[in-house]
C-alpha cells in the first residue's frame, strides 16, 4: 500500500498558535474556538503547540474558553490540561555558554525563555522583536497597537527586564528553555544559524522573519507531540497537525495529516498534504470541519 492509499481516523489535533489558531489581533476567533470545542466534544484530543511560554500562551486560550494540553517553547516544556509540567527539556549550562559566545561574536540580541518566564536585557530591542513578530504573524497591525501590546506584556509579567542574563541563570531552579534571537541583518542571522546548528544538543528554527529560535535538540514540537501521543495511546497516523511556520515542520512532517495555513510560507505548504484558509479566515475551523470531522483523512505526504 502506498502512502497516498493509507487512511487514518483523526483522534488528535495539534495546533500552532501565532499565525494559525490566533488571528491578526492575537485572538482565537469565535469560529476557531467553536471548532476546537466541537472536536473535543467528539472525543478528539486537541493539543496546542507553540513557541510561546506557558504564561504567554494561556491568556488568549483562556479568553476563548479553551482548555487543553500545551506544548510550549517549541517542545521544551509540555503542560497537562491542569497546567502541570509533564515534560521539560532545558539547554545545559555549558551548551548555553557556547551559544552565548556565538551570539556575542555576531553581535546579536536575544531573549531568554526559562521555566520561570521570559527575560530581556534591553527593553527597546525587546520592542523591536515584538514589532517584527506581530508584523510577520499579523500583517497590517499599526505601531500604536504594537506599543500597547508591548506595555501589556511587561505589566502582566509575560516578559521581565533584567540587568544581566547571568543573574537569571544563576538562580537556583532556573532552567533555560529557549533563546529567541533577533536581527534584521539576514546574512548575520544566517551565519549565526549555521554556527548554532553545529553546536551539540542545539536545534535552530524560526517562527517569523528576522528571528531564530534556539532550543535543545530534543525540544521540538514534533518530538514533544510524538511523546505525548505515545503517552495517550494515539498513533501519529491518526493525528492532524496545523501550522504556518518553520518551527512547525517537525510536527507537520510526522503526522497522518499535515495542514498548512493559507498564510504559511510556500515551503511549509509543500511539506503538507493540504492547505486551509489563513489565520484571518478561520483556517483552523475549516481544517477541523473538512478533515477532522470527516470519517478519514488521507496520508498524502
Amino acid at each position: 500500500m502506498t502512502n497516498t492509499e493509507k487512511r487514518c481516523r483523526v483522534k488528535m489535533i495539534a495546533i500552532d498558535m501565532d499565525g494559525t489558531l490566533l488571528n491578526r489581533h492575537g485572538q482565537v476567533s469565535a469560529e476557531n474556538a467553536w471548532a476546537v470545542k466541537e472536536a473535543q466534544a467528539s472525543g478528539i484530543t486537541v493539543v496546542v503547540a507553540t513557541g510561546r511560554s506557558y504564561k504567554e500562551a494561556l491568556p488568549p486560550l483562556m479568553a476563548a474558553g479553551i482548555t487543553c494540553p500545551l506544548i510550549c517553547v517549541n517542545g521544551a516544556e509540555v503542560r497537562a490540561e491542569t497546567g502541570e509540567i509533564v515534560r521539560s527539556v532545558p539547554i545545559p549550562p555549558q551548551t548555553y555558554e557556547e551559544a552565548e559566545a556565538i551570539l556575542r561574536q555576531e553581535d546579536l540580541y536575544y531573549e531568554l525563555y526559562t521555566n520561570r518566564g521570559t527575560f530581556t536585557n534591553d527593553r527597546e530591542k525587546a520592542f523591536g522583536v515584538l514589532r517584527d513578530f506581530i508584523q510577520s504573524a499579523f500583517p497590517g497591525t499599526d505601531e500604536q497597537a504594537i506599543r500597547e501590546a508591548d506595555e501589556r506584556r511587561f505589566s502582566t509579567g509575560e516578559i521581565s527586564p533584567v540587568d544581566t542574563y547571568a543573574a537569571v541563570l544563576g538562580r537556583s531552579g532556573e532552567h533555560l528553555y529557549k533563546l529567541l534571537v533577533f536581527s534584521r541583518d539576514g546574512q548575520k542571522l544566517a551565519r549565526a544559524s549555521r554556527r548554532l546548528a553545529a553546536v551539540n544538543e542545539l536545534s535552530v528554527s524560526s517562527s517569523a522573519n528576522h528571528n531564530l529560535e534556539v532550543t535543545h535538540r530534543l525540544a521540538q514540537k514534533g518530538i514533544a507531540l510524538r511523546e505525548l501521543a505515545d503517552g495517550l495511546g494515539v498513533a501519529l497516523e491518526e493525528t492532524m497537525a496545523i501550522g504556518d511556520s518553520f518551527n512547525d515542520l517537525s510536527m507537520l512532517r510526522i503526522v497522518g495529516l499535515g495542514v498548512a495555513m493559507g498564510n504559511a510560507e510556500d515551503e511549509i505548504k509543500r511539506a503538507c498534504a493540504v492547505v486551509t484558509g489563513s489565520n484571518d479566515q478561520h483556517g483552523v475551523a475549516r481544517a477541523i470541519r473538512e478533515w477532522a470531522f470527516s470519517q478519514n483523512c488521507s496520508k498524502l505526504q
